[in-house]
């Protein structure tokens, strides 16, 4: 999912900015702002992208019978 077409813009995945702590976002254009902030110079930058971790499976409540037809 990295690479769709619908993201919400955002400073933390824009081209044009770089992290600088969890919060904050050096952009080009705007210099400090927030990570969630975006203008409208926003170009995707997918490797700055980090995807949620997935859901961990939780075994201790699956049977057999669960894996039967």
């Amino acid at each position: 999912m990295l690479f769709r077409k619908d993201i919400d813009p955002r400073c933390a995945y824009c081209q044009k900015g770089q992290q600088i702590n969890e919060r904050e976002v050096a952009c080009v254009k705007h210099g400090i702002v927030p990570v969630e902030h975006h203008c409208w110079r926003f170009h995707y930058d997918p490797l700055k992208r980090v995807p949620p971790r997935p859901a961990v499976l939780n075994t201790e409540k699956l049977t057999k019978e669960d894996f039967s037809l």
